[in-house]
């Protein structure tokens, strides 16, 4: 095992209630009501997918970089007062670092509120940083895994992925990691080279190396 990606929203920490209190927000705003269920649909996507689905929603004429700017400038505020890191995620992160086990944070969100969260988090704990700042196509595209693969010096096929969404695995998979999956909105189902987990607290580096092995 050459090396670790963790996800963030919903598998590193618990953001995606704070991701439906900003949206809730954004949508009143654009004159328009938000539901879980429209949050549900955007899970593990991009920033310009999200503004694309409220405008689309909404009907609102209000510039997509407003939009964009008014989540971002949310979550920054939220995330500001304290994010809750998700059970198991800590302990497993200091585990494979205790073992020399290189690790990064692949996330779809913006640098900006990525910055937010590791400066709760601790960004020394992160050997390598990929956000949708740092690509052209974000999950569940590979790209953003293979450029973290490619930032630490490692073989995709040689590293593990821990992912919550549906779209995050894909994006996993199309790399050629193996992939521990926690899911959160939305279901994701058992596959070869995929372990699915109710927390990270189940599993262990061991656990981690088990699956690439197999």
């Amino acid at each position: 095992m050459e090396a670790v990606f963790f996800d963030m929203d919903g598998l590193l920490v618990d953001t995606e209630t704070v991701w439906l209190e900003v949206e809730t927000e954004v949508m009143e705003q654009l004159g328009a009501q938000w539901t879980p269920g429209h949050q549900a649909h955007l899970v593990g996507g991009s920033m310009e997918r999200t503004v694309d689905y409220m405008l689309a929603v909404s009907e609102s004429t209000v510039p997509a970089w407003t939009v964009r700017e008014w989540m971002a400038t949310g979550m920054v505020a939220r995330l500001a007062g304290g994010v809750r890191v998700m059970p198991g995620a800590s302990e497993l992160l200091d585990a494979l670092r205790d073992e020399g086990v290189p690790v990064a944070l692949v996330t779809a969100s913006l640098k900006e509120i990525a910055d937010a969260v590791l400066k709760e988090v601790g960004r020394d704990r992160f050997d390598a940083v990929v956000t949708a700042d740092d690509v052209l196509r974000t999950k569940p595209d590979p790209e953003p895994y293979l450029t973290a693969a490619q930032l630490l010096g490692v073989e995709p096929v040689r590293c593990v992925v821990l992912e919550d969404s549906p779209n995050g695995v894909a994006a996993a998979t199309a790399a050629g990691c193996a992939v521990v999956a926690v899911p959160s909105l939305l279901p994701v189902e058992p596959a070869p080279g995929r372990l699915v987990v109710s927390s990270l607290a189940e599993v262990g580096p061991s656990d981690l190396r088990a699956l690439l092995a197999a």
